[in-house]
């Protein structure tokens, strides 16, 4: 493969524009860059939790596999008309979240972002993912839209929380449980 980028800096964007895939120009601000730019921000925001030596290799290896999808996502949203994301993502992102979740307890509180560091960052990954999946609907609203993009996204805030959960109890032993009735309230 050639190289990719030649030099980092353009100057084109100076003017509040940015360029799509397909060559056309749009402003920084507008729904489809605020999507694949969510989509991205998630994608960093895994990479933080691969940063941590808690992660079991199982974790690490799924984690590895979402930024790989994570940035085929955001090419098909940087490229109107494109179309990356398979139903097999989403397959694969099911049952990697129903091996994750089989060996923890079920829930009978809610559950504090925290329980370690790679867990709380986990969290927060699953929060802008979130953010992604909000983004991804309000650009659905304004334009013709696959529905992997969604379903994907909402699958994998869900994997990412059930993920939190294992890096919980892998660092700490134990989870933050919700408490309304603390007495330090």
């Amino acid at each position: 493969m050639g190289h990719r980028l030649s030099k980092i800096y353009t100057k084109t964007g100076d003017d509040g524009t940015t360029g799509l895939g397909d060559g056309s120009r749009v402003d920084k601000d507008c729904p489809r860059v605020e999507a694949y730019g969510a989509v991205d921000e998630a994608n960093s925001a895994i990479g933080v939790v691969l940063g941590f030596a808690a992660v079991p290799d199982a974790v690490r290896r799924c984690l590895t596999d979402v930024q790989h999808d994570l940035f085929e996502l955001g090419g098909e949203l940087c490229i109107p008309g494109h179309q990356a994301v398979q139903a097999a993502y989403i397959t694969r992102l099911e049952q990697d979240l129903d091996g994750f979740n089989e060996d923890l307890p079920p829930l009978k509180e809610f559950i504090l972002p925290g329980g370690g560091q790679a867990a709380a960052a986990c969290h927060l990954a699953r929060t802008i993912v979130r953010r992604a999946e909000r983004r991804v609907s309000s650009l659905g609203k304004h334009e013709d839209l696959r529905g992997e993009a969604l379903k994907y996204l909402n699958r994998l805030s869900d994997l990412l929380f059930v993920i939190a959960r294992v890096l919980s109890r892998v660092e700490t032993g134990q989870e933050v449980l919700w408490n309304r009735d603390r007495s330090d309230a």
